[in-house]
């Protein structure tokens, strides 16, 4: 799979305390992607109302037009 910035729609759910969350968050601006980003605990979102969008528990969690992805390390496994 590979990033096109100019038409991938991405949301990137996160904490501001989460190490991977700033991680993937530089990485895609690497990328030259613009992105959603969804602080889950600035916006009251349980981790399982978060689940239930994502498939996933943990942050970030990152979903690229509209599928899930999972997390940074995910994200970095399918752009290989």
């Amino acid at each position: 799979m590979k990033l096109n910035p100019k038409t991938d729609h991405i949301i990137i759910y996160t904490t501001s305390w989460c190490g991977p969350c700033k991680m993937a968050k530089q990485f895609l601006k690497d990328q030259g992607c613009s992105f959603e980003e969804i602080d889950i605990e600035e916006n009251s979102i349980s981790r399982q109302e978060m689940s239930s969008k994502t498939k996933g528990t943990s942050v970030p969690q990152i979903v690229i037009n509209g599928v899930p992805v999972g997390g940074f390390t995910d994200l970095l496994q399918i752009l290989d």
